[in-house]
């Protein structure tokens, strides 16, 4: 089993940055719903990493049967805790290869979450067991950042990727290794700062489909959830592979 960086310290902290950070907002959530009801059309989701129900619960508010499945146990509780989660499933483990009954017309990975699996061969295992719980047909989406390292000077390491009055965040990059570790710093109530950090597997879009191999097809790449083109210079790939039908 993974070890779990996400306990009930950050999982506080993840809730509460709801107030201002732009991840929660309508406009960055909305599309993501929409996006994800087109692919589940009348059938079932599977949200790898479902934490405190971000996008799981307008989704299930959509009318989609949402099952989740998450390592960590404090994030779930705060899931749990709210209103509709009611009709969402959710099963503790690490996603990666924990299997649940039924089949699902769309599974997904949203927010970087694919890099919290910090070996190649975890984020292989990955998409075959989303194969394995796909239905024919049946689509996977990834969103994921593209790695920084175009505005990396040689030699350096630290890139910023947050500086605000309330958090600031740190990505440090092992290139060779494809790892990097991100730093937060985020204000408590207090007015002092609190430190966290977490290891990532940084991926690049046609290593993702050759992990794609193990029993689905590419399908779409979009630099965002309003199907933006995706080009040389996107920052970030919502991909779509999908399960053959026959």
């Amino acid at each position: 089993m993974p070890e779990n960086y996400f306990g009930e310290e950050i999982a506080a902290r993840y809730d509460a940055s709801a107030e201002h950070d732009p991840m929660f907002s309508p406009e960055a959530i909305d599309p993501v719903v929409e996006f994800l009801v087109e692919l589940a059309r009348d059938g079932r989701a599977l949200e790898l990493g479902i934490g405190t129900g971000r996008i799981a619960l307008p989704l299930a508010e959509r009318g989609v049967p949402v099952h989740g499945i998450d390592l960590s146990e404090a994030m779930v509780a705060r899931l749990r805790a709210k209103p509709g989660a009611d009709k969402i499933d959710v099963t503790i483990g690490d996603f990666a290869t924990t299997k649940v009954d039924g089949t699902f017309s769309v599974a997904y990975l949203v927010y970087n979450t694919i890099q919290n699996l910090a070996r190649q061969d975890a984020q292989v295992a990955c998409f075959q067991n989303v194969a394995a719980h796909l239905e024919p047909g049946g689509c996977f989406v990834i969103e994921v950042v593209l790695p920084d390292l175009q505005r990396l000077p040689f030699g350096e390491t630290i890139r910023p990727f947050r500086l605000s009055e309330s958090h600031l965040g740190f990505d440090t990059y092992d290139v060779a290794n494809q790892g990097l570790v991100s730093h937060h710093y985020t204000r408590e109530a207090d007015g002092r700062f609190a430190y966290s950090s977490g290891p990532f597997r940084f991926v690049w879009p046609s290593e993702l489909d050759l992990m794609a191999l193990a029993g689905l097809t590419p399908r779409e790449r979009w630099s965002g959830w309003k199907r933006e083109p995706f080009t040389s210079v996107s920052e970030k790939l919502v991909g779509v592979w999908e399960k053959p039908a026959s």
